[in-house]
C-alpha cells in the first residue's frame, strides 16, 4: 500500500517528464531574452499607430472643443460673470 506503482505517478514526475519541463524553461527564457529588443523596438511606432486611433475614439474634430470651457471662470469674452 505504501508504493506506488510506475503508472500511478504522473508523466511530469517522471525522469523524462523533469527533463522536459527543464527544456521548456530554458528555450522560454532564450526567447524571452532575444526578442525583448525586438519587442521593445517596435513599442514607438505602436505609440504613433496609437495616436489616430485614440483621435478617433475620442471624438475627432466633432466641434466638441467649443462646448466646455467658454462659459468658465476666466470672466474673458462672452457670457462672462459680469
Amino acid at each position: 500500500m505504501g508504493e506506488e506503482s510506475p503508472r500511478d505517478r504522473s508523466w511530469f514526475r517522471s525522469r523524462s517528464g523533469l527533463v522536459f519541463l527543464a527544456f521548456l524553461g530554458i528555450a522560454a527564457f532564450f526567447i524571452i531574452t532575444e526578442h525583448t529588443a525586438h519587442v521593445l523596438g517596435i513599442l514607438p511606432y505602436l505609440l504613433l499607430l496609437a495616436c489616430p486611433l485614440l483621435h478617433w475614439l475620442h471624438g475627432g474634430h466633432r466641434g466638441g472643443h467649443g462646448k466646455h470651457g467658454t462659459n468658465g471662470g476666466s470672466g474673458g469674452g462672452e457670457g462672462g460673470v459680469r
